[in-house]
């Protein structure tokens, strides 16, 4: 009886430590489906989806296996030798609108993403974070472009039934199906602050497609675009560390950016 408590106990404790689960909005209605959605928004400007993604998003309508977050690791050196190591809690996927077994994947402006992010005490992504997400995800998928209406819903939701076809029902972290928005350096921006930073989509050979690049206004969202959620604390070296003084500390902010100078903490 022993032995059998005893390997319960060390499943429970393992399980904590593989995932973290996110504290979601709650259910208040009938849950919106990805098939809902996809309806509702065939038409909508990038207000309107926006619109729409919060409200559905703050009313619970959020698929269960997306509030399990997965652990990522970076290791290494810093300037003077010292070894350090942190682990970083990640969405399994990108924000996305649904339940279990019918839901959407929903590219946000930035300003939504941060509202999403605000709400669940969790930051966008750096490049470096990015990369490394991608190196240690379990179902890596090839980049596929689409080029005609690439801002409406419907290429948008296209796009994703497109990935489901490559996924093939394969669990675990996933990577390669999109450009994420990032967090950057202020001097990426460029003096533009009304902007929207993205990078990745990496091919097969870890490449990305898209390099760090600033250009397009923060109001522009196309069906490329995925919004990756980390959570806000970050474990380094066993310690727990929020991620804006990890970006500010001069001794290990290469644990979570490879950039120089300043970096933006939100958007």
């Amino acid at each position: 009886m022993m032995r059998i408590w005893l390997i319960c106990l060390i499943f429970v404790v393992f399980s904590c430590i593989s995932t973290k689960r996110i504290d979601m909005p709650g259910l208040e209605g009938k849950v919106l489906t990805g098939s809902d959605f996809s309806q509702m928004a065939s038409g909508y400007s990038w207000q309107e989806r926006d619109s729409l993604s919060l409200d559905a998003f703050g009313k619970g309508s959020i698929p269960p296996f997306y509030r399990r977050f997965i652990p990522v690791k970076v290791m290494g050196t810093d300037a003077v030798g010292e070894k350090h190591k942190a682990v970083f809690f990640v969405a399994p996927d990108y924000f996305m609108i649904g339940n279990a077994s019918d839901w959407v994947r929903v590219p946000l402006t930035p300003m939504a993403a941060q509202v999403v992010a605000d709400r669940l005490d969790c930051f966008l992504p750096t490049k470096k974070l990015v990369d490394i997400i991608y190196e240690q995800s379990k179902v890596r998928l090839n980049p596929v472009p689409m080029f005609a209406f690439r801002d409406s819903t419907v290429t948008m939701i296209h796009h994703h039934l497109i990935i489901e076809g490559q996924r093939k029902g394969r669990k675990g972290l996933i990577s390669g199906i999109k450009k994420d928005v990032v967090l950057c350096s202020e001097s990426a921006m460029k003096g533009k602050f009304d902007r929207v930073a993205i990078y990745g989509w990496h091919r097969p050979d870890g490449l990305p497609i898209q390099p760090l690049y600033t250009g397009h206004v923060n109001r522009y969202v196309d069906y490329s675009h995925g919004v990756r959620l980390v959570y806000s604390m970050i474990k380094v070296d066993d310690k727990w560390m929020d991620y804006r003084n990890l970006m500010e500390d001069p001794k290990l902010r290469w644990l979570i950016t490879d950039e120089q100078g300043r970096m933006l903490l939100r958007y």
